[in-house]
C-alpha cells in the first residue's frame, strides 16, 4: 500500500524544507499538535522515502565555483551504460533522462573553468556518448529544495 501524505505530513515537510534541524517541539507547536505526533509522522515519511534528512553543501562555499549543466546525445542502446559511468564521476551532481535529441542532462560543480574542459574531455571517452552541448553557468538565481 502506498502511503499517502495529508496536510499535517505536507506542513512537516515545508517546515524542514526550510530548516532541517528544526527540533520536532517547534514544528509540533507551529502546526498545533504533540510532539510525539511530529515524531511519529516524521519517522513514517522516513520510512517510506517521502523525505529524506541529508546536510547540503553550498558548493561554493567548499570552493567548487564553476558550474555547468551539460547535455548529452547517447548511441542507440547506450543509455544505461553511459549513466552507470556517469554516476563515477565525483564532479557530476545531477543526472536525469530528458525528451528531445540530448537523452542525458547533468550538472556538474568544480573548481574552475580548467575543470569544466577537463571533466569535457572525460565525457568525450565514454564509449556511447555522441555529442555532447555544455551551458556554463555564470550566476545562480534559485536553489531551492522547497517542493511543497
Amino acid at each position: 500500500m502506498e502511503y499517502q501524505i495529508d496536510e499535517l505530513d505536507r506542513g512537516i515537510i515545508r517546515i524542514l524544507s526550510k530548516d532541517g534541524r528544526i527540533a520536532f517541539s517547534e514544528i509540533a507547536n507551529q502546526l498545533n499538535v504533540t510532539e510525539k505526533t511530529i515524531r511519529l509522522r516524521y519517522k513514517n515519511l522516513v520510512q517510506n522515502e517521502i523525505i529524506e534528512v541529508v546536510g547540503v553543501v553550498n558548493p561554493i562555499a567548499i570552493g567548487l565555483k564553476a558550474g555547468a549543466i551539460i547535455q548529452i546525445r547517447t548511441t542507440q542502446g547506450s543509455i544505461e551504460a553511459v549513466m552507470e559511468r556517469l554516476k563515477t564521476m565525483k564532479e557530476i551532481r545531477f543526472i536525469t533522462m530528458t525528451s528531445g535529441p540530448y537523452t542525458l542532462l547533468i550538472q556538474i560543480n568544480v573548481q574552475s573553468q580548467e575543470d569544466i574542459r577537463q571533466s569535457i574531455l572525460k565525457l568525450d571517452q565514454i564509449e556511447g556518448i555522441v555529442d555532447i552541448n555544455t551551458i556554463i553557468q555564470l550566476e545562480n538565481y534559485k536553489n531551492t529544495f522547497e517542493y511543497i
